[in-house]
């Protein structure tokens, strides 16, 4: 079974967010929330971790602390390795995917005004052809941005794989003989936002699922 639950950060909810949830989380983490200069970074990392809680209550279990843990690469896991999920934020959208079937990845993006040219060579020659040929070129670098983003998160070794070393095809992705389903998810028309499972998804998606503060 697989959740995708997702938020919109508030700044009209924010004194309420860190007052009557942050002390529930490890001093660390809390460190890390209130060293933030902007409260949107803020609170989008905060959701994050409620996500993820949120989220495990709706697969019937628990969320402790100790039992998050980090790679080599950076990628937070459970401890407990029956479960897998991943986060992603952008703009004002925070969203979190749990799995308790497969490596998952997601990543989410705001579509906005971009130098094209600057990403150029994160391309394959193919990609590249077909993104300059597009008449809306922020929505289309924004649908190969997050399918790919999505894909090394689910790998789980981040961007010490190049972009550039693999391509998204007919909703498949290849790195080192592992293969990657990718799927879009539609949240809201001003965000692009893509799925990868390894192997082809053959859980029942439930959602996407909107939080809201009378939901925590």
């Amino acid at each position: 079974m697989t959740h995708i639950l997702y938020a919109y950060i508030s700044e009209e909810n924010h004194n309420y967010l860190i007052t009557n949830y942050l002390n529930e989380f490890s001093a660390d983490f809390q460190k890390k929330i209130l060293a933030y200069r902007r409260w949107q970074d803020s609170q989008l990392s905060l959701l994050g971790r409620l996500l993820l809680r949120h989220g495990l209550q709706k697969m019937s279990k628990s969320y402790a602390e100790a039992e998050l843990s980090y790679t080599l690469y950076s990628k937070p896991f459970l401890n407990d390795d029956t479960t897998k999920f991943n986060i992603s934020h952008s703009g004002e959208i925070v969203v979190c995917v749990l799995s308790d079937r497969s490596d998952v990845g997601i990543d989410i993006e705001i579509i906005h005004d971009i130098e094209l040219e600057g990403f150029k060579s994160q391309m394959t020659k193919r990609e590249w052809d077909n993104l300059s040929l597009n008449e809306d070129t922020e929505s289309a670098f924004f649908e190969y941005w997050t399918q790919k983003e999505a894909v090394i998160k689910a790998n789980g070794k981040g961007l010490s794989i190049p972009l550039k070393s693999f391509e998204v095809t007919n909703h498949y992705a290849k790195i080192e003989e592992e293969y990657f389903f990718v799927k879009e998810i539609f949240l809201d028309k001003k965000y692009k936002c893509h799925l990868a499972f390894k192997d082809k998804i053959d859980a029942i998606i439930v959602g996407p699922s909107r939080m809201r503060i009378h939901d925590l």
